[in-house]
């Protein structure tokens, strides 16, 4: 098992024979060569299922082909140089958005780049700061969305286009850009406005695995990220997973064989442990294996950004990686994974010369979950749970376009300024009793979900990110953390489709700010608590443990009170 292009270090203890014999029955079925060649029954003998996988498998040789954009991508780039726009912003979800917001937050680029913003939230307050901190007449706005009918991306457009309009009249078309597949929607709105760009990427490359496709690149090119050299990194990589080197020596292979033979034994949980540099990192891990793995009640959960606990914080139902940046060492990831190595639990090592290897990770964790699923016997390549998130708000909001408002239920309870909403047998006449016997339900091997539909800020983080670790610490399960409505797009169809182990805590409150959606008779916010509403009956539909807490009109102040309460409810003094 040596990786010289690769490198990366098991550590599996007691399950290190279970992966040696993984690995032997994936040279058995051939599976390298086999995946090479792009056979769906890999995964699945039904004919819908590998239809769906035959046209996503374009990822594997998305580097070649992206080679031959690049002279196109440099001279896009000088034009809207030349052009005079000062910045640019990327509007997406999931796949579309989260490529684009790891290479803004992780790799090296000049002085003089373009700033980039992503906007991937329907939060009316985020949205509002945007426009007022961008020079507005010379922005450049990408429209990213594969199938050109995304609904977030779309309204995002819209809002912005009207306000392009408002100073550039029928110009507006100049300052966007739109990325989507052939023959979508968005291609004929963008000839229709005039776009200043429409890039069509690969048809048979699904959205989570678009990292190096024009989803990635294009915004990556414009921030002066040196496309070249990452697709150079990808080639590299590429050549080590390859048909034809020995699966025993294949970087990707191997790691999706300890993803999968250690989930089939209980550790289906996996942990990164990387620098604070490398954090996006992580949120694009997670939206790959959890919406590629999580469905038919298998998968394996991401567990990203979460604390650093003691060794005995951590459950017998986790599998760590731990992404080593060789130019950036961390003391405390050092320590901690030695601790963790004596502990015996099982860790894989990767180990990155530079922040530019970001390129050969994307590649090895596409290899690695599609091997992952393989073993799971699951289609990695679908997201049956995603649309029917979608589905619930879409009646949600054609409720509102008849009536006017949106129809929400009543609170179970209230404690001001909180109002929590139970949907299981909880019956309490306060607040840390309610959550008491919520918490009381967690099972060895369950994680807790806690589901964000809050304006993303620093302050905002930390205080969830405190109730996190108060859950951890105490109940001894794994804890995830999504801002809405981004997780939807990610970790929602791990949620609805993976196991039955998650305990859901959604968080909302009232909106600061809001504004209109153009030609829409409702605001982002409304837009926003469709999204948690039509959510949390999915959630309830596949009988998921969930209460909903609406923290009131002060997000900050109303954590404050529920970190109180989830402390009283734990028995923490």
């Amino acid at each position: 098992m040596k990786e010289p292009l690769a490198p990366q270090t098991l550590n599996l203890g007691a399950y290190l024979s279970a992966v040696r014999e993984g690995i032997r029955s994936l040279e058995e079925r051939q599976f390298a060569d086999r995946l090479w060649r792009r056979d769906p029954g890999l995964w699945k003998t039904d004919p819908k299922n590998q239809e769906i996988i035959r046209n996503a498998l374009g990822w594997l040789h998305v580097a070649e082909k992206m080679e031959k954009h690049l002279d196109d991508l440099s001279e896009f780039v000088d034009e809207v140089r030349a052009a005079g726009f000062r910045h640019v912003v990327h509007m997406g979800m999931g796949g579309s958005s989260l490529a684009p917001l790891a290479f803004g937050m992780i790799l090296p680029r000049p002085e003089d780049s373009l700033p980039l913003t992503v906007l991937d939230t329907t939060d009316a307050a985020t949205i509002l700061e945007i426009g007022r901190n961008i020079p507005l007449r010379e922005t450049l706005f990408i429209v990213a969305s594969k199938s050109g009918t995304t609904a977030e991306p779309l309204a995002f457009g819209e809002y912005f286009y009207a306000k392009v309009r408002e100073v550039k009249g029928d110009r507006a078309g100049e300052n966007f850009v739109a990325i989507t597949d052939p023959g979508t929607p968005l291609v004929q709105m963008a000839d229709k406005r005039g776009f200043l760009r429409t890039f069509l990427s690969l048809a048979d490359i699904g959205g989570r695995f678009s990292a190096l496709s024009h989803f990635g690149l294009v915004p990556a090119a414009l921030m002066g990220v040196n496309v070249g050299e990452l697709l150079v990194r990808t080639r590299r990589i590429v050549r080590a997973c390859g048909p034809s080197v020995p699966i025993s020596e294949n970087p990707g292979v191997i790691l999706g064989a300890v993803m999968g033979e250690l989930a089939l034994r209980g550790r289906d949980k996996i942990t990164f442990l990387m620098p604070e540099s490398m954090a996006t990192l992580g949120l694009w891990l997670e939206q790959l294996l959890a919406e590629s793995t999580g469905k038919e009640g298998t998968g394996v959960l991401p567990v990203a950004e979460e604390p650093l606990g003691a060794v005995s914080a951590y459950g017998e139902d986790r599998l760590f990686a731990y992404i080593r940046l060789q130019d950036e060492m961390d003391d405390s990831l050092e320590r901690l994974v030695t601790d963790l190595q004596k502990a015996g639990q099982p860790v894989i090592t990767i180990r990155m010369e530079d922040r530019m290897d970001l390129a050969r990770e994307l590649f090895r964790w596409e290899i690695a979950t599609a091997t992952a699923g393989a073993i799971l016997g699951i289609n990695p390549f679908d997201q049956p749970n995603v649309q029917e998130s979608k589905d619930n708000t879409n009646r949600l909001l054609a409720k509102v376009r008849q009536m006017g408002r949106l129809l929400e239920p009543n609170p179970t309870l209230d404690e001001p300024p909180l109002h929590l909403y139970s949907y299981g047998a909880e019956q309490t006449e306060n607040a840390r009793d309610l959550l008491k016997t919520f918490f009381a339900k967690t099972r060895p091997g369950d994680y807790i979900a806690l589901q964000a539909y809050l304006t993303e800020t620093p302050a905002i983080t930390k205080a969830l990110q405190t109730i996190r670790q108060r859950l951890r610490d105490v109940l001894r399960v794994a804890t995830t953390l999504g801002y809405g409505p981004r997780f939807l797009h990610s970790t929602g169809q791990f949620h609805k489709g993976g196991p039955n182990t998650g305990l859901f805590l959604q968080l909302t409150a009232d909106d600061a700010e809001d504004t209109a959606i153009p030609d829409t008779p409702y605001t982002f916010g409304v837009l926003k608590r469709a999204q948690a509403l039509g959510d949390l009956q999915a959630l309830r539909k596949h009988r998921r443990r969930v209460i909903k807490v609406h923290l009131g009109p002060d997000a900050l102040q109303g954590l404050a009170t529920l970190a109180r309460i989830v402390e009283a409810a734990l028995g923490i003094p």
